[in-house]
């Protein structure tokens, strides 16, 4: 119950929709109040929702109950970070690092904090733009334009201005999210000129990873046992002991004609072995192994069966009776025809591991858990039918319908997991649904499948400029541009990472503050807007077109 409440939280968290995610992971975290992942899952969702006090508490709870897991110390630092509590934030990632000093979160928390503790030491200028964000004139205005109406119905976007509204500084942090670019403009009376394209900016979604510990079950030591006083033996006690000590000199010669692949001889000896002491079940399991060699699979089944009843009854070394089992297992893999026929195989692998954990059966139990699989998909693999399921998933998706359209582009790669359309299609569902790292490992697919295939190239570089790692972005239009160097879109996704990033940089820029909240330019930037006529006048002032051009040339404005 609690893994179903982790898995919708997981999803309604790549979804965007933080406080379900929040909602699920805590019925989680009823159902298992020790687990530190449900905890610090739970403090990435109320970190999206920009309620550090709450993600800190759930920060702590994780690096109590798991003190050696980074993870746990990166959600502290961000909860700190949040808060504003800088130094904080600073301590618990260099605790983070000294667990794992290559941990890429880590140093790039440390990074973040580290400067933001640097810039919070200085009092602050005072922001141009306060007076645009007071009052109650802001929401009106937001409410009246229709791109910014749409934006008010998401929680982070509301945060976001309700914060920037409390402290106007804070609007230097946010000006990467073309929302608050979009909603700076309708508040100056500006069209502020869109980098973001045509799909507008999707909200930042990340799944964290869920980590899973095996813990290997630890061998009981025996201690030796004290040599027993010498004894009167009794005639039929005198033959039992020469039975065995026979029984073991034919086990040795079975053991020396397998080595030298004479499985005939091997098996007599093993059988001589038997009729002279049944309470050694190690003459079995050998003889299963010759039978196994010889391609008799059944027999050795058959041996190893008995292996295991007499061994229980005799109540042998858990070791041997895990031996039997594995040797059976292996046998029905040799055996096995279809998918469903690896099962029994599978089975077998794992109650040997419950009689002892032996490394070379849990890589048999892999191995026979991957061929069931590729079986399974061999099986199931018809281009024909993955080429339908996928065009159902193009209809859907121009109708809008992403969920469905996801679905019918997973049956179609299971039908087909060589398609790499197939993976850039699913890529654009995921990136219209927000779940961008899923679109990411789905549009990562589609190049190593058909590294020409350009596609694949404009949704990885679309998903990390929304992801705003406008480097990482650049680097894979510019990738893409080697296949197809007049590629429109990829030519495209080049210019906007450049316009995003000129853009942000200069908006943080005092002069353009001071530019953009002069209330004779923004009358100015109306005219030419709206009143040909004046902007003509307008252009004779030289004060007035060197102010404009300065806008032009950080991005902010365009001149048609």
């Amino acid at each position: 119950m609690a893994d179903e409440a982790k898995a919708k939280g997981n999803a309604a968290f790549s979804a965007g929709d933080f406080s379900a995610a929040v909602r699920h992971f805590s019925e989680a975290i009823e159902l298992a109040p020790t687990n530190h992942v449900l905890y610090s899952n739970r403090s990435a969702a109320y970190a999206s929702l920009h309620q550090y006090s709450e993600a800190l508490v759930d920060a702590e709870k994780t690096v109590e109950l798991k003190p050696d897991w980074p993870k746990g110390y990166s959600r502290l630092g961000a909860a700190h970070l949040g808060l504003g509590e800088h130094e904080a934030a600073v301590l618990a990632y260099k605790k983070g690092l000294e667990i794992d000093p290559s941990n890429e979160a880590l140093k790039s928390g440390l990074a973040d904090a580290q400067s933001a503790a640097s810039r919070s030491r200085p009092a602050p200028p005072p922001n141009p733009f306060a007076n645009v964000f007071s009052g109650p004139e802001m929401w009106a205005k937001l409410t009246a334009d229709p791109t910014t109406r749409a934006f008010l119905q998401q929680p982070d976007f509301l945060n976001i201005m309700q914060e920037i509204q409390r402290n106007p500084n804070s609007i230097n942090v946010y000006l990467k999210d073309q929302r608050v670019m979009a909603a700076l403009g309708v508040l100056l009376n500006l069209k502020m000129h869109n980098t973001a394209g045509e799909e507008g900016d999707i909200p930042e979604a990340s799944s964290p990873p869920v980590e899973r510990k095996r813990a290997a079950e630890a061998e009981p030591v025996k201690e030796p046992e004290p040599e027993p006083e010498p004894m009167e033996v009794t005639e039929d006690e005198k033959e039992a002991k020469e039975k065995k000590l026979q029984a073991q000199k034919e086990k040795e010669a079975g053991n020396a004609a397998y080595k030298k692949k004479d499985f005939e001889k091997a098996i007599n000896h093993y059988s001589k072995a038997l009729e002279l002491d049944d309470e050694d079940i190690s003459f079995l399991t050998n003889r299963a192994a010759v039978y196994l060699e010889m391609g008799k699979y059944e027999d050795c089944i058959k041996d190893c069966d008995k292996a295991v009843e007499r061994g229980r009854e005799l109540r042998s070394d858990f070791k041997m009776i895990a031996r039997a089992l594995t040797r059976k297992g292996t046998a029905y893999v040799k055996l096995a025809k279809c998918s469903k026929d690896y099962d029994i195989a599978i089975e077998t692998f794992q109650k040997a591991l419950t009689e002892h954990r032996n490394p070379d059966t849990l890589k048999k139990l892999n191995d026979a858990e991957k061929a069931k699989k590729d079986l399974e998909q061999q099986e199931y693999f018809d281009p024909k039918i993955a080429d339908e399921e996928r065009e159902k998933g193009n209809e859907y998706f121009k109708q809008q319908k992403y969920p469905e359209a996801v679905k019918h582009y997973t049956e179609s790669l299971r039908r087909n997991p060589k398609d790499a359309k197939a993976y850039s299609n699913r890529a654009a569902c995921y990136t219209k649904l927000g779940a961008l790292p899923e679109g990411l490992k789905d549009a990562d697919k589609c190049i190593e499948l058909d590294p020409t295939f350009v596609k694949g190239y404009t949704r990885k570089g679309a998903i990390q400029f929304f992801m705003k790692e406008y480097e990482k972005a650049m680097e894979t239009y510019q990738e893409g541009l080697k296949h197809d160097p007049k590629n429109q879109e990829l030519l495209d996704g080049i210019r906007r990472c450049v316009e995003q990033e000129r853009q942000a940089k200069a908006m943080q820029d005092p002069e353009i503050q001071n530019i953009l909240t002069d209330p004779v330019m923004r009358q100015v930037l109306t005219d030419f807007q709206e009143n040909p006529k004046a902007a003509q006048e307008h252009t004779k002032n030289p004060m007035v077109m060197n102010k404009i051009q300065k806008l032009i040339s950080a991005g902010i404005v365009q001149m048609r």
